[in-house]
């Protein structure tokens, strides 16, 4: 089972993502637009897992303990790795310091289990819309830097999951598998 660990969206911050992708794909329909239902913070992605390999990542982060609750806006656009060459478009994230001590605890339980650690530094966003071929999309660039303050809401953060990823040719589907409540 290809799996990761992930944050949830509240409905209006998923409606709100929504309306924002309609105008960008009206300037820019060749990009691979994620479903709004998908979108999510990933804290941590495990890929293909066994039956066991879930029971012992579900035992250790229900063993992670309790998190303070914290609150996280979705504000402006961007590209990875660069507006120059992009393959992902992106919503961010305001975070306050709670989620990257949240992420640290998740990536040292399962460095633990034997998943490598993340070497990039955590960049929490929320996946729009990816290229197959990086190349300029100025028309865009030029939408996503006229929005680039844009909230488009806050919400406060009290769980997390382990999700299930099915890999389909009109894109991934996600399934909850655990809560993990603070």
């Amino acid at each position: 089972m290809r799996t990761f660990i992930a944050i949830d969206l509240p409905e209006e911050i998923r409606a709100a993502l929504h309306r924002e992708q309609t105008a960008f794909r009206a300037v820019c329909p060749d990009g691979r637009w994620t479903k709004p239902e998908g979108i999510h913070v990933t804290l941590k992605f495990l890929g293909e897992v066994s039956a066991d390999q879930v029971r012992q990542v579900t035992e250790a982060l229900q063993n992670l303990g309790q998190f303070e609750e914290f609150s996280l806006e979705a504000k402006g656009f961007g590209f990875f790795p660069d507006a120059r060459r992009p393959r992902v478009f992106w919503a961010g994230i305001e975070a306050p310091p709670d989620l990257l001590k949240l992420v640290s605890r998740v990536e040292t339980t399962m460095e633990k289990l034997g998943f490598a650690r993340e070497e990039r530094p955590f960049s929490p966003h929320l996946t729009l819309a990816r290229f197959k071929i990086p190349r300029p999309q100025p028309a865009l660039r030029a939408a996503a830097e006229s929005k680039k303050d844009q909230s488009l809401g806050t919400f406060r953060v009290s769980e997390f999951f382990l999700f299930e990823s099915r890999l389909a040719p009109e894109g991934a589907d996600y399934r909850r598998v655990v809560r993990f409540p603070s």
